[in-house]
Parts: C-alpha cells; structure tokens; sequence
C-alpha cells in the first residue's frame, strides 16, 4: 500500500508517518494478495482534539474511518479497530452471500409515504437553501445488500450504486424506524 499522509495544523513528523504506516499495515493480514491502493490519511488537531481520517479505495471495497481523541497515538489505534471491524464483517457477508447465492433478495417498500410525511414536517424556506459542496465518483455495478454493507461501513445514511442486475442508479437509505429502503426509476 502507498501511503499519502496529510497534516491539518499539525506537523507530520517522521515518527508519526512509521506509527501510521505500521498500525495500517497491519491490515494486509486480511487480504489474500495486498492491496494496491493508495491509503489517505488526513491528521487534524482542532482545539486540542486530534483528529484522523482513513480511506482506503479499493476496487469492490471503500474502506473510510475517523477517529479523534485528545492522544493521537490513541485516536490512530481506534482507526485501525474500526477499519479492521470493517474488513472482518465484508468478509463474512461476502462469504455469506457466497453461500446463499440465488436465494431471494428482499426490497423495503414505503418510500412515497415516508416521502409525504417528511415534506409535511420539513417546512423550510426555499431563499435558504444552499448547495456547499459537490461530490464526483463512479458508480460500481452491485446488488442492494452489498449497497447497504457499504453504506453501513461508510457510516452514511443513505448510498448511491448502480444496480448490476439492470444497470440502472439506485439510492438505499436508512429509515428513521432502523430499516432500509431502495430507490429505484420507475
């Protein structure tokens, strides 16, 4: 792995870029093969607090955490627990979904309901909105449970993918009852 370690309001010392690289090194244990990808690594520090932020592109796998603590030796060990959570449960839902291949999909329903009610709570004047930021990327083919692994690791309420049995672009979301839902073009 290529290792691209960024500092917001911190100097990145020698000693922190070896901490860094070995703690996400370690990962490698994980993989069959090592991964190729380039490892992101942004370390903030905002009124004493340190931050990090991980992200490791891979080609059917985003893995992204962040962490802050007050020790940034502590808030890089917590990054690399969470990303390691992460790699263990892909793992296990893709050899589940390995396993049950052909077995039925289930899709939550509702969404023009929940739709309504959401415009009948959220009142709010059009002069206000305000667009601050844009996001690009490519949408990679996968099934909706795969959608909801990456999201759920993402840490996001909602993900965009396209749909690999009909190609089409598709939005799971997260219900305020706990649940998921789909979108899909009529």
């Amino acid at each position: 792995m290529k290792y691209n370690i960024r500092g917001e309001n911190v100097e990145v010392t020698n000693a922190i870029k070896e901490f860094v690289e070995r703690k996400i090194g370690k990962l490698e244990r994980y993989f069959d093969t090592p991964p190729t990808s380039d490892v992101n690594v942004n370390i903030s520090v905002y009124n004493e607090e340190q931050q990090i932020e991980v992200t490791i592109p891979m080609s059917n796998l985003l893995l992204r955490a962040e962490e802050q603590h007050i020790d940034l030796y502590a808030a890089i060990d917590l990054v690399v627990d969470k990303l390691e959570r992460q790699i263990r449960k892909h793992k296990t839902k893709v050899n589940r979904k390995f396993r049950q291949q052909g077995s039925p999909k289930h899709v939550f329903a509702e969404l023009e309901k929940e739709a309504v009610e959401a415009r009948q709570t959220d009142e709010f004047d059009e002069d206000e909105i305000e667009i601050v930021r844009t996001k690009r990327f490519d949408l990679k083919p996968m099934d909706s449970e795969e959608a909801v692994l990456q999201m759920d690791m993402l840490g996001h309420a909602f993900f965009v993918f396209e749909n690999a049995v009909t190609g089409n672009t598709n939005v799971v979301y997260r219900r305020r009852d706990g649940k998921y839902g789909l979108i899909e073009p009529s």
